[in-house]
């Protein structure tokens, strides 16, 4: 539905979604509204190999399970979401040509195709809330779901823009509560794309890019968001899908597209 727009890279840093209250003894690193924000975030000290208890049942290795090799687009044009697709809820669903949820509860919706160690994903994503709460996965396992309430045993890179009722656009490494996590503090009215809070109805084109094995940058409406340079990458096999997500409020995905990118 939404036309794909080639990556521009710009000052600042910035992420995307809504979700429970931060566990007790979290302490922020109280954003920063305007200004630069740092475009470093060191590792999580959480092992990667940590996997949810309660993971969905892991894929099986067939057909729609293939490495993506050359550009894939997904419009969402049919009435199912099919083979391609692991909702490990049943909040996911198609409504008119576009990938819907409500109420997920961090119960990702995974694409099953395999994500090579570089690439570009594009997306658009339309809230459907004034809490805004866009949200997103990359370079995960294709299967998990959280434990508790707490997102807080991933296995991904996750994106969040206008999360915790449209208070902070995050990029975070396998803990989206941890607090080396990289995040913006939305301020009502500001001109700064970095911070302003998602609008309800708008469509928003979102890419996530990794080109050089370790360094994810994700720009909404061609604009630099966050940069991570990762000193552990996210890799192999373990770390080798993407996924939309959702905590509560009604959300829209659509025109996914995926472009592998030189080693």
């Amino acid at each position: 539905m939404g036309a794909v727009r080639r990556l521009v890279f710009c000052a600042g840093v910035v992420c995307v979604a809504c979700l429970p209250a931060d566990p007790p003894g979290f302490h922020r690193d109280g954003g920063r509204a305007l200004g630069r924000p740092s475009t470093k975030l060191k590792a999580s000290t959480k092992h990667d190999e940590s996997r949810s208890t309660a993971a969905a049942a892991t894929p099986l290795e067939d057909a729609s399970h293939r490495l993506i090799e050359d550009a894939l687009n997904e419009d969402f044009n049919r009435p199912e979401l099919g083979p391609d697709w692991n909702p490990t809820s049943q909040a996911w669903h198609i409504d008119e040509g576009r990938l819907c949820v409500k109420g997920a509860r961090n119960h990702p919706a995974w694409f099953n195709r395999r994500l090579p160690k570089n690439a570009r994903i594009e997306f658009d994503a339309t809230p459907g809330s004034p809490d805004g709460d866009l949200k997103a996965e990359a370079w995960g396992d294709g299967h998990s779901v959280p434990a508790g309430t707490t997102y807080d045993d991933a296995t991904s890179y996750i994106v969040v823009l206008g999360g915790w009722k449209n208070r902070l656009n995050v990029f975070a490494r396998l803990n989206e509560h941890g607090s080396n996590r990289l995040e913006l503090r939305l301020v009502p009215g500001s001109e700064d794309p970095r911070t302003a809070p998602i609008v309800e109805g708008r469509s928003y084109h979102v890419e996530i890019e990794r080109g050089d094995g370790r360094t994810v940058r994700v720009t909404v409406d061609d604009v630099l968001f966050h940069e991570f340079e990762d000193p552990s990458p996210l890799v192999g096999r373990e770390h080798e899908h993407f996924a939309f997500n959702d905590w509560n409020v009604p959300v829209c995905f659509d025109d996914l597209l995926v472009t592998p990118l030189e080693d």
